[in-house]
């Protein structure tokens, strides 16, 4: 499966400490294994559908990871609830 990583996703990760950073890349890879088949999904990692192809999961208690699966994940936005519902709205 094809991915990539949108600037508002990469702007907003650059902030994050380094502990919520490695815990986005827990989520993301963990979520890589479950769409090539290699795992099954984890209850934990809260996967939830937004709308249409718009996608969410959870990186720990307070963040979340917005993407978009269509023929590829695009990684969209990555912060707490409040701040991916702002997000969807501007789209």
């Amino acid at each position: 499966m094809r991915y990539e990583f949108k600037t508002s996703f990469d702007r907003r990760f650059k902030k994050f400490s380094s502990p919520r950073q490695q815990k986005v890349y827990q989520a993301i890879d963990t979520l890589m294994k479950y769409v090539d088949g290699e795992a099954e999904l984890p209850t934990g990692l809260g996967l939830k559908n937004w709308h249409a192809d718009y996608w969410e999961i959870r990186a720990g208690i307070k963040d979340r990871i917005l993407f978009e699966f269509t023929d590829q994940i695009t990684f969209l936005f990555a912060g707490n609830h409040d701040e991916i519902k702002k997000f969807m709205r501007q789209k």
